[in-house]
């Protein structure tokens, strides 16, 4: 396992943290704790995790802006109710709820909300990088 991991970490890293982050339920956070406690650079592996799961989370967010509303109804189970509820989430919150798009159950959901609302994809980038950085920095500083 660690040869395998010696010479394929960090991109099953990218690609765990990148699916965990889209509709697909996983988790990247054990690979990158295992990384880092068997002595991978941790603040590679924390650039390689927060890219990844950043990008995954830009793709949610690309099938909320862009997805045809039977992919985002019938495959996501995003429905109207949902939709509303998301949409008042945001109102009550704003943007700043993206912060929070690294939580387990909610986070997919916000990332597909703040697509389907049209956030600025600036602000939904710069927020959502920033939720995921301090999630994995302090996961890999607690095992340290």
């Amino acid at each position: 396992m660690m040869t395998f991991l010696s010479h394929y970490g960090y991109g099953v890293l990218f690609i765990l943290s990148f699916l965990a982050s889209t509709i697909i339920p996983l988790g990247s956070e054990w690979l990158l704790v295992a990384m880092v406690i068997k002595g991978f650079d941790p603040v590679l592996s924390v650039s390689t995790a927060t890219a990844g799961n950043t990008l995954g989370a830009c793709t949610t967010y690309g099938i909320g802006a862009y997805g045809s509303a039977w992919v985002i109804r019938k495959l996501l189970r995003f429905d109207e109710l949902s939709r509303k509820r998301a949409e008042m989430f945001y109102a009550k919150f704003g943007a700043w709820s993206l912060l929070f798009s690294w939580l387990p159950i909610v986070g997919d959901p916000l990332c597909l909300a703040g697509g389907l609302l049209r956030i600025h994809f600036g602000v939904f980038l710069l927020l959502v990088f920033v939720g995921k950085l301090i999630r994995y920095g302090l996961l890999a500083v607690l095992v340290m």
